[in-house]
């Protein structure tokens, strides 16, 4: 890291070089932000999926030419098209408006043709556990799947990390501890949606979804944070 200090110049003219554990990442709450798309990309993300596993359970089963499950899909996936029409019409990032839409698209399909709302839920149970294996792969092969996440969000795609030895520790063992979760997580929603306990895997599904990713992410922030401080005391 670089502990140049640039010449005596006026701070509105010259722009510092960083330097320190301290400067060289963004604040914790904008990293957070960042990762996460802000409140704002955290509640459109989860309003689709937030729809349906309240409505599912309370609609009727029959409400006019639709069956309740349906009505429920329905609703869900036009919030998703309202949310992504809403930020395209003022010129903003649809990105996470899309992963919601994306992320029901396939799941509405299998409900709807089945008629069995546990398949809202099979392509994210099936989607998680390839994740979590993908994950603790690539921290075994020492490229964890979070340290380049980490590097896109912190340090603007930056390869240097790699040579950071401490910093690849870290970062593959909070990957393999992202990995542990989401098999964890998809294997409890396996385990429901084979028992046949729809409205409890809607549960799961939701405040396993979002509730955890975020505080995955706030602790990686923390953890790498605190080694780099802890690696920049030692070589001082």
């Amino acid at each position: 890291m670089s502990t140049e200090t640039p010449a005596s110049k006026p701070a509105d003219t010259e722009p510092r070089e960083p330097h320190g554990a301290d400067d060289d990442l963004p604040p914790f709450t904008e990293q957070l932000s960042q990762q996460l798309g802000g409140i704002k990309g955290v509640v459109e993300a989860a309003v689709p999926i937030t729809l349906f596993v309240v409505l599912n359970p309370l609609l009727p089963d029959q409400m006019g030419p639709l069956t309740g499950l349906q009505w429920a899909i329905i609703i869900s996936g036009a919030s998703a098209l309202a949310i992504a029409g809403w930020r395209a019409a003022r010129r903003e990032s649809i990105r996470h408006a899309l992963n919601g839409l994306f992320g029901i698209a396939l799941g509405a399909f299998l409900a709807w043709r089945s008629d069995d709302a546990r398949n809202f839920y099979l392509p994210g149970i099936i989607q998680g556990a390839i994740y979590g294996v993908l994950l603790i792969v690539s921290a075994l092969m020492r490229h964890p799947i979070i340290g380049w996440i980490y590097a896109v969000v912190a340090q603007g795609g930056k390869k240097e990390w790699r040579d950071n030895k401490p910093l690849v520790d870290v970062l593959s063992r909070i990957t393999i501890l992202w990995g542990v979760v989401f098999l964890v997580k998809n294997a409890v929603r396996s385990w429901l949606y084979y028992a046949d306990y729809e409205n409890a895997l809607g549960l799961v599904t939701l405040f396993g979804g979002w509730p955890v990713t975020i505080a995955l992410t706030a602790f990686t922030i923390w953890a790498v944070r605190r080694r780099m401080k802890a690696v920049e005391a030692a070589g001082k």
